[in-house]
């Protein structure tokens, strides 16, 4: 089948949609199929239409049903499309209304799509291959911390940085935080807080295998998000073994498991830096996250999800 993936996420940006929707168009092409990524329909009379984000994607999605009705439309719900637009958005409530199928990284993500469209939806998981580099490594006896995010309100970027004030003065703990600026005046203040807060250093954005490189060489993945449809920061550390800290979200918990011990509350930087010095100075309990990421390392199977895919696309072919 000739298929076509729609990321609003521009072309060379490391944006967790277009991530994705690079990933997803290498694994349509092992599947034997044809596929291209565009930020918009293209005009291209595809067999397949896959749409990411409801909201953003809502006039390629429109435009393609219109130009060929009865084709199949896919569309992966981001985490602003469950925990954000659906209630509210004409937009992306249209969009969910057209799809032939929906996507959902997180299987908690379920409770977030209307129950009368439940049916439609297939929960996939980001996989993801772990590179083969050396094991965590510390630097003048620090304890490594990493921190993936893009400097958006979303990702609450500076929480981290703020946590690690609090911890004592005796605390190794460093993090080094990798991410593009987005939303403006960001990159001033990272800057600052890299000159003024010892524990901490901004490195701006990487290439995703240096990305990778940090995060299996770090002690700790950190996560701090208000919302998120399933991080993909978090499937690459359950393929790395990173233990994670995270905000008690929905599309951690989907991931991880209600009863998973890395939690701290949305904008709780006492929280954080509470675990942040439990993990560094208490071994059993780093070692109890540590055991249960790899527990969950087979979620992040390339080949589950690969089948995942070969199933929704022979389920969609049928219409």
């Amino acid at each position: 089948m000739k298929i076509e993936v729609v990321t609003p996420a521009p072309p060379r940006s490391h944006n967790g949609n277009r991530v994705t929707a690079l990933r997803w168009a290498r694994l349509l092409t092992e599947l034997g199929h044809t596929a291209t990524v565009t930020t918009s329909w293209s005009g291209e009379p595809v067999d397949v239409l896959i749409a990411l984000h409801a909201r953003r994607s809502a006039g390629a999605v429109r435009a393609f049903v219109v130009a060929h009705p009865g084709r199949p439309v896919v569309v992966a719900l981001t985490g602003t499309d469950l925990y954000h637009d659906l209630p509210g958005s004409p937009e992306a409530q249209e969009t969910i209304e057209a799809a032939t199928a929906l996507v959902v990284l997180q299987p908690l993500a379920l409770e977030a799509v209307p129950g009368r469209l439940r049916d439609r939806v297939r929960v996939i998981h980001q996989s993801v291959v772990a590179p083969v580099t050396g094991p965590a490594t510390s630097d003048g006896g620090a304890f490594e911390v990493v921190f993936l995010a893009h400097l958006r309100a979303v990702k609450d970027p500076f929480l981290v940085a703020e946590a690690t004030r609090l911890l004592p003065t005796r605390s190794r703990v460093r993090v080094t935080h990798l991410g593009a600026v987005i939303d403006p005046g960001t990159g001033e203040r990272a800057r600052s807080e890299t000159a003024d807060n010892p524990r901490y250093e901004w490195l701006g954005d990487l290439p995703r295998p240096a990305v990778l490189r940090r995060l299996v060489e770090s002690r700790l993945l950190v996560l701090t998000s208000r919302l998120e449809g399933g991080a993909n920061v978090v499937s690459e550390a359950m393929a790395t073994g990173t233990p994670v800290l995270s905000t008690r979200i929905a599309g951690s918990i989907g991931l991880l498991g209600a009863d998973y011990p890395g939690y701290f509350e949305v904008g709780d930087a006492q929280g954080l830096a509470r675990l942040l010095g439990r993990a560094e100075t208490d071994a059993a309990f780093l070692d109890d996250l540590t055991a249960r990421i790899e527990a969950r390392r087979d979620l992040v199977a390339p080949a589950r999800e690969r089948r995942a895919w070969a199933e929704l696309l022979a389920a969609v072919a049928v219409f």
